[in-house]
């Protein structure tokens, strides 16, 4: 875990950096958790654009995560960490005792050799993966599911650690990374500790040619378009736009509300995000 500061060679090298990727161990990856991945350049079905400046790009395969951890019961032996372009935590290659291998979100401080195991009465130990009720409260999770098995959803990135704050009934109450305080089924799965990776964030570009490389293509301002592309293009010479930024359909860009008043799960919300440093949790 640490960034490399390249020396000023060249306007490219000035302001870039790059990972030093400590925590990984295994540089190739497990050929039977391997799937094609189609790249879409931000297009759906029809063609039509639906996200933006998206295209090009190095070549991936997609690995095969195990987020539902529902493998009760079969210790696993961590058999090497790898780097994953799909997300931007590290994973973890598990050799199960019966022969079975998987690929799971790699957690700050899981050793290669080490034991992992999942279910209801297993020891809460960091890698080991359980349902909210049987995690003593205050303790550090990740990979957490928002419905009994539907495998976990909230808190899958670098660094990435909710704490268990408290558990009341049938419900459990997690304090997430944006500050958000929300209540979640006792009977859905959380895996032990912090997401590791934790310098993806310092990470410095430092030249257009790697966000290319990212996938990514020039991201335009909408003042510089045209009237008919965009709600902020058009005006005689320089212009602010004449109304708050948004997308070129018109939704809010800066701090405007877009979520649906009516969604199923806002009563499930405690308190709302706010901002927050990363790993700085409050109760």
């Amino acid at each position: 875990m640490g960034v490399k500061v390249y020396r000023k060679t060249s306007p490219g090298r000035r302001f870039s950096s790059v990972n030093t990727y400590e925590e990984v161990t295994k540089t190739t990856p497990e050929k039977s958790l391997l799937r094609k991945l189609t790249k879409t350049g931000g297009r759906n079905h029809s063609g039509k654009t639906t996200s933006r400046f998206r295209g090009g790009g190095n070549k991936r395969m997609y690995r095969l995560i195990d987020f539902r951890r529902n493998k009760d019961g079969v210790e696993g032996k961590v058999a090497g960490v790898e780097y994953d372009p799909n997300r931007s935590c590290n994973i973890a290659l598990i050799h199960y005792t019966d022969g079975e291998k998987r690929y799971i979100l790699s957690p700050l401080g899981l050793k290669v050799g080490q034991m992992i195991v999942s279910g209801e009465r297993v020891e809460p130990r960091v890698g080991n993966c359980m349902p909210l009720a049987s995690i003593p409260a205050g303790l550090e999770v990740h990979n957490i599911e928002m419905n009994p098995g539907q495998g976990g959803k909230m808190v899958r990135s670098a660094g990435g650690v909710a704490r268990l704050a408290a558990k009341e009934g049938n419900r459990a109450v997690l304090i997430l990374p944006s500050g958000e305080m929300r209540m979640v089924d006792i009977r859905c799965r959380a895996t032990i500790g912090q997401l590791g990776n934790l310098d993806h964030g310092n990470v410095r570009l430092g030249k257009a040619g790697r966000k290319r490389h990212l996938g990514r293509r020039p991201h335009v301002r909408g003042v510089a378009m045209n009237p008919v592309a965009h709600p902020l293009g058009g005006g005689e010479g320089r212009s602010g736009g004449g109304r708050h930024p948004c997308s070129p359909t018109g939704v809010l860009a800066k701090g405007g509300k877009t979520r649906k008043r009516r969604k199923p799960s806002n009563k499930m919300i405690i308190r709302r995000r706010r901002n927050v440093r990363a790993g700085q949790l409050t109760l």
